[in-house]
């Protein structure tokens, strides 16, 4: 396999931790968004969006990481990023999809590239939006996670899973523009949790080869 990626990309992000997860390697390919080499003909012969990740396995390309994650966990079950009952998997899937959804993608590179650029909006006004989505984003999701009495050190659970691969990139970016993560004491500490795994380490952007 090789996964199309950049270091500080959080979906590609995702996608790493997701394959150290499941005990999985692919050849990693460098696509440097600071030098738009996702605008570049050659990767947007690969992936007409000119989005990373972008996920090749035996010639065939997957794109979107929730797409690439459920190819992940339907490939290769074991280990599981998934409980067991629907209720439960439903918990997981929304706790996953308010950071694919409703924080990461207007906090996102191109649309702050687009905020610089076509909307002439300064640094300070971009990072005051960037922290205005993630804290209503961080608000709800630690008001989620403190009414499951049963969550165990993870996001659901004792075991890291789909929602705590979607979380600590996001986490990452928090940090990124400066949001003072005190105020979310239990997501810091999934984070914490999540952290002391190698394979979130293992995943981390400062550990990648195009982080620089």
């Amino acid at each position: 396999m090789q996964l199309y990626s950049f270091f500080r990309s959080g979906t590609s992000h995702r996608v790493r931790i997701a394959l150290n997860l499941k005990g999985l390697s692919a050849q990693y390919m460098v696509v440097d968004l600071r030098t738009e080499a996702h605008q570049s003909a050659d990767y947007k012969a690969l992936n007409p969006q000119g989005l990373v990740p972008a996920l090749v396995k035996d010639g065939k390309v997957m794109t979107q990481s929730p797409a690439i994650i459920e190819w992940l966990e339907e490939t290769h079950p074991t280990p599981a990023l998934l409980p067991n009952t629907p209720d439960d998997r439903a918990r997981v899937r929304a706790l996953a999809a308010m950071v694919a959804c409703d924080i990461h993608p207007i906090n996102n590179r191109r649309i702050l590239e687009y905020l610089r650029h076509q909307m002439k909006v300064d640094e300070a006004a971009i990072n005051a939006w960037c922290v205005h989505w993630i804290t209503q984003g961080f608000d709800a999701y630690e008001a989620l996670l403190r009414a499951n009495a049963q969550r165990g050190r993870f996001s659901f659970g004792d075991a890291p899973g789909l929602a705590d691969l979607y979380l600590v990139p996001q986490v990452e970016s928090a940090r990124r523009f400066k949001v003072d993560m005190a105020r979310w004491p239990i997501i810091s500490a999934v984070d914490a949790a999540c952290m002391a795994l190698e394979t979130f380490q293992k995943a981390a952007p400062a550990v990648q080869p195009d982080a620089s």
